[in-house]
């Protein structure tokens, strides 16, 4: 962008460079041309005149060369005036027009028009900021539509606890339920899945503005992956699921233990839904030339290609009908979490019925 603007600030030096030296021209020609014209002109005069030229003095024809040269100068102006004026006209407007197009875009963006385009121009370098116009725009109007969809989302989400808690709160008020020790777990089930919902979405939200409060510390990576696979070992049992840790060495890193923690324990849930018992999944710590990395590997359902980014998109959630659909928000919380420390976490899969690998990586 700095260099596109340099090239600019030469065109515009250019330009201006331009007019004054067709100004100066055209002075130099009509003010040499008419000078000679109008000198001849005064000879005449004074050829004819009483005396002759012979007896011109000096004088007199310094004053018949100035005036001269006075008039075709003023003459020069004049031209040199109009034409440096046509020409500024004609590159202004080319330089205006372009501008005032991408004042208007600007102006209809704002207003929320995150359809408006910019013609793209001929210059060049005004040609790439109406394009930076016209992709802020489609950037805009993309977080629109994931907005709108993120409040639906929420909405939906809403409305199926809530809507459990006021049926058996009114069979309960009604006498058409007992208030039995199961129906009041079945409520408290649900406003914790609210709870839960709530918390998520706060953490979601602090990630995706960088807000999110992190206590930084020293710590082992492997170790950290280690215990939140141990933390899960009897709900992978109880799934008949084998889970496996491989991986022995320290990987220090700087990081906020109980996010990373967090991260796992989204990735180790995710990968238990998706396999199915008798299956394996397999938690590798290594380290790699671009940081420290966990490997969460699974034997399960796998990915198709076009699902690989989209997991990781608020509330996506891929058709499995062997499994019941979460929340949709672990695998963003997980990635967000991991880009906070300046990391990331990324999916592979070969296909449907190959497993997924989601490696995390952090920064070592």
């Amino acid at each position: 962008m700095k260099k596109t603007w340099r090239r600019l600030h030469t065109r515009l030096f250019l330009s201006h460079l331009l007019v004054i030296t067709v100004g100066s021209f055209a002075i130099l020609l009509v003010s040499s041309l008419l000078t000679r014209s109008l000198f001849q002109n005064h000879l005449g005069g004074m050829q004819h005149g009483q005396g002759g030229l012979r007896n011109a003095t000096v004088s007199q024809l310094r004053v018949a060369l100035a005036d001269s040269l006075n008039v075709a100068l003023l003459v020069g102006l004049a031209a040199a005036l109009l034409t440096a004026g046509a020409i500024a006209i004609i590159v202004g407007r080319r330089l205006l027009r372009p501008i005032e197009d991408v004042r208007s875009a600007a102006e209809q963006i704002a207003a929320g028009h995150y359809d408006q385009q910019v013609p793209q121009p001929d210059v060049e370098e005004l040609a790439e900021l109406a394009d930076d116009v016209n992709l802020l725009g489609q950037t805009l109007a993309a977080t629109e539509q994931r907005r709108t969809r993120l409040i639906g989302e929420v909405a939906h989400e809403l409305r199926s606890p809530l809507t459990t808690i006021r049926a058996s709160m009114e069979g309960l008020i009604d006498g058409v339920m007992e208030p039995t020790p199961e129906v009041f777990a079945t409520i408290a089930d649900e406003a914790g899945r609210l709870e839960r919902l709530a918390d998520d979405l706060t953490l979601l939200s602090q990630a995706e503005e960088n807000a999110m409060p992190l206590s930084k510390a020293p710590c082992d990576l492997a170790e950290v992956a280690r215990r939140a696979a141990e933390r899960l070992q009897s709900q992978f049992d109880d799934a008949g699921v084998t889970l496996k840790y491989r991986g022995d060495r320290s990987l220090q890193v700087l990081a906020d233990r109980d996010r990373l923690s967090q991260v796992f324990i989204n990735l180790l849930g995710n990968a238990l839904t998706h396999t199915p018992s008798g299956g394996t999944v397999t938690v590798y710590a290594h380290a790699e030339p671009s940081g420290a990395v966990v490997d969460v590997s699974d034997s399960g359902r796998g990915l198709d290609p076009e699902n690989v980014e989209h997991i990781f998109e608020r509330f996506y959630r891929i058709p499995d009908p062997s499994h019941p659909a979460g929340r949709g928000i672990g695998l963003t919380i997980a990635r967000s979490i991991a880009r906070a420390h300046g990391g990331d976490v990324t999916a592979h899969s070969n296909g449907l019925g190959t497993g997924a690998t989601f490696k995390v990586r952090i920064p070592l």
